[in-house]
């Protein structure tokens, strides 16, 4: 595969991956792009032993953990600045998420911690089986489970009491 059909098949998918993990459009551009030189440069080692995509998928998931260990991302000062993650007009987040009740339904995803997030986002949005997901994250499918579960019931809490402070 030529580099130019690898970024045209799965550079959008790529990008809202590592969104969801880093919540920092240029930071998520970043990490892609890295992702994308990495599989190009080693796309000779591909093995074969999972779909091109997962292969992509896996070193994306890796490369976001590999942001959260990095010196800058540990020394970076918060402020409620760089948790804004609201979209940019026209972006695909935007698209996505147009509805309000989708907007509320994507920040409180986004406010999810990581480990519940990231199973959130490949079991409902890529629409990914428990065993894919499992091989992707490198954990076993009861761990996937467990963390889909208390996920779904934390995003349950959330939502009634988004719902229930508009309605009150």
């Amino acid at each position: 595969m030529d580099f130019e059909k690898m970024v045209d098949n799965y550079g959008e998918a790529l990008m809202r991956l590592a969104f969801t993990y880093v919540k920092n459009r240029q930071v998520a551009e970043d990490i892609v792009q890295d992702v994308f030189i990495r599989a190009y440069e080693k796309i000779d080692d591909f093995r074969g032993e999972s779909s091109y995509q997962t292969y992509l998928y896996r070193m994306t998931v890796n490369r976001c953990h590999d942001h959260f260990r990095s010196w800058s991302f540990r020394n970076l000062i918060f402020s409620d600045k760089n948790f804004n993650y609201k979209r940019q007009e026209n972006s695909v987040e935007t698209e996505m998420l147009s509805e309000t009740v989708h907007n509320v339904l994507g920040e409180e995803i986004l406010s999810l911690p990581l480990k519940y997030r990231e199973v959130i986002v490949f079991h409902y949005y890529k629409e990914y089986s428990i065993n894919q997901i499992a091989n992707i994250l490198a954990i076993s499918t009861n761990t996937v489970k467990t963390r889909l579960r208390r996920a779904k019931a934390k995003l349950k809490e959330k939502m009634s009491d988004k719902v229930g402070d508009r309605n009150g």
